[in-house]
């Protein structure tokens, strides 16, 4: 959705709460425009905690607020990312004011993580056994790969190519024949992480998978969840 539409309808919304606090109080919150800079401010904040993790060099760039917006001023901004949403390439901040006046926009938003990932240096063929000699590194922004690209060595080197792979070709965990990190019928930990928080709980694979594949896990109130499969053989959830 357009971040301009998503602006109207939050003015919207912040003006019908403000003519329901009766017309002397709304037209002074209403005087009081929120600054913009503090917006931007706020969520480059955030998004430099919740990046502090990824590998690479990070960059973000946080898009202006649309001056045109007649916000009321906010006592505290409180970033937040949309249920779903990772922060990692092109995405939308939401960010949200809960006094004195409730509104919530969406800020788009960039994040770039610029490092090294695996290419075939030469073609590889099906059933192959990858050796040193097969790769070359090459520089980019990661955040623009599929999540699941190779960015060491040791991640390829020795396991066998599911297909043939054409040279100059990006490396991922799906191209090869890796171990399997979660057999099927196994007990696993499923951790899921969000924005402030993290959750954990146990349930039975239902399939098994290699560092990286999805996974379909039971837990115990017979609840089906999906995630990936992490090499220490706990499931990370998608949010």
């Amino acid at each position: 959705m357009p971040s301009n539409h998503l602006l109207c309808i939050s003015f919207r919304n912040a003006l019908m709460a403000l003519l329901a606090l009766g017309p002397a109080l709304a037209a002074s919150i209403a005087a009081a425009q929120q600054p913009l800079p503090p917006v931007r401010q706020a969520v480059m904040a955030f998004l430099v905690e919740q990046t502090s993790g990824l590998p690479g060099k990070v960059g973000i760039t946080v898009d202006g607020v649309d001056p045109r917006n007649q916000l009321p001023a906010c006592a505290e901004l409180i970033p937040f990312l949309p249920p779903g949403t990772r922060a990692w390439g092109r995405i939308n901040v939401g960010v949200r004011c809960e006094s004195p006046v409730g509104w919530t926009i969406y800020v788009p938003a960039q994040i770039s993580v610029v490092g090294d990932y695996l290419v075939a240096a030469r073609p590889i063929r099906a059933g192959q056994v990858i050796a040193p000699a097969d790769l070359e590194r090459r520089s980019g922004d990661l955040a623009g790969e599929a999540p699941n690209t190779l960015t060491d060595m040791t991640q390829a080197v020795g396991h066998n190519a599911r297909f043939t792979i054409a040279a100059g070709n990006t490396l991922r965990t799906d191209m090869l024949r890796l171990p399997q990190a979660v057999r099927q019928g196994q007990n696993v930990k499923v951790i899921g992480t969000g924005s402030g928080f993290t959750v954990t709980n146990e349930g039975r694979a239902l399939n098994a998978a290699a560092i990286g594949d999805p996974v379909r896990v039971r837990l115990g109130s017979g609840q089906v969840v999906s995630g990936k499969a992490r090499a220490d053989g706990t499931v990370e959830l998608d949010f």
